[in-house]
């Protein structure tokens, strides 16, 4: 790896970050607004409701860091790659791979106070 890669890995991770945590968000606010439906469906909610955003905003990305990539020259074009992959992959991950990571997160928490045993004062 060179440096125009790492750049490019540590800037997506921080646009990764940031989608999953737009994410989040929503299904946060969406818990106190749904009381008394299911994780599963408070969730994909949440990411029915800002699917368009991230999609909007990740082909924007995509889109100049193609323009970056077909027309920069030689010492660019590693980072522009490395763009081009982490905008793909950082979008899946947080539309579809940090949702499920969450209700299961939720769902075993919740198992683990249901079967914590009553302590006696």
């Amino acid at each position: 790896f060179n440096a125009p890669v790492v750049a490019a890995l540590l800037t997506l991770l921080g646009y990764s970050l940031n989608d999953t945590i737009v994410v989040f968000d929503r299904v946060r606010e969406n818990l106190k607004k749904m009381r008394g439906h299911t994780i599963e469906n408070i969730v994909n909610r949440s990411i029915n409701e800002v699917i368009v955003r991230s999609l909007n905003t990740s082909i924007t990305t995509f889109s100049v860091v193609l323009m970056l990539f077909i027309f920069s020259g030689e010492v660019l074009r590693p980072f522009a790659f490395g763009m081009l992959v982490g905008v793909i992959v950082g979008t899946y991950s947080s539309l579809y791979i940090a949702a499920p990571v969450v209700i299961n997160w939720i769902k075993l928490r919740e198992s683990r106070i249901q079967a914590k045993p009553a302590t006696r004062s």
